[in-house]
């Protein structure tokens, strides 16, 4: 092994794995935000306050229940078993989807499982107080969530988002088992046909580095500009006018 043959194998291959490279990066930013948009959703409808003896009441209990049971089966099963069932068990069914979009579904499905628990932990740490200020004016649970609670929750998540981001642009590696053409996927192809299996993986170990540096980096300063600024300057003289 040595920096030549990396070098010269960037060099004949370098639009492939630039190809894998994108791939990557659109099933990750993709499914990242259907999961957070799943993720939204299951943490609101698990916090609705429930009313005994309603029906409005039981049909929440089983929609609670049936999201439940998602959020445990996404999380407790492995994402290369849940991209093998989706895509070859659908296709058993006669229904045949879209490698790329199967993969969006997977990782996606994936997230909103652990977004859920993140939505629903965010919601949970807001002070009580702030629920009770907003039903005293009037508002009812979903006025309050989108205009008191969720501002708060979006700022709260914002890292473990990007968390998760980081770790689906990792773990599409997994995606190959469908034939997904993503990073991972793309330099077997070209390791088996230079037999360079070494070199052809520190180069893709080298661009996934760089992909997920430049979105933690990113991150940082989205997170950084909601935070405002560091300090704020009080006036506490009256200046005098100048004439």
């Amino acid at each position: 092994m040595s920096f030549d043959i990396i070098l010269s194998i960037l060099k004949e291959n370098w639009p492939s794995y630039l190809q894998g490279a994108y791939i990557t990066l659109l099933i990750a930013v993709f499914s990242t935000i259907i999961g957070a948009l799943i993720g939204l959703l299951i943490g609101v409808v698990h916090t609705i306050p429930l009313r005994k003896k309603s029906f409005k009441a039981v049909i929440l209990k089983i929609i609670n229940f049936i999201l439940t049971v998602y959020v445990e089966i996404f999380r407790g099963t492995p994402m290369i078993v849940q991209a093998m069932v989706v895509f070859y068990g659908l296709y058993a069914y006669g229904i045949e989807m879209d490698r790329f979009v199967a993969a969006v579904v997977v990782v996606g499905l994936n997230t909103g499982a652990y977004m859920a628990e993140y939505v629903r932990g965010g919601i949970v740490s807001i002070d009580k107080g702030q629920y009770e200020a907003a039903a005293a004016i009037g508002m009812g649970h979903f006025q309050t969530m989108v205009h008191v609670i969720l501002p708060q929750v979006f700022r709260n998540i914002l890292p473990a988002t990007g968390n998760q981001l980081i770790m689906n642009i990792k773990d599409s590696a997994v995606l190959s088992v469908i034939s997904v053409t993503e990073l991972f996927f793309t330099t077997k192809s070209i390791a088996g046909a230079n037999f360079r299996f070494a070199e052809s993986f520190i180069i893709t170990c080298f661009i996934y580095l760089i992909m997920t540096f430049i979105a933690s980096r990113i991150l940082r300063v989205i997170e950084k500009k909601m935070d405002g600024q560091d300090a704020y300057q009080v006036q506490t003289k009256k200046e005098e006018p100048i004439l």
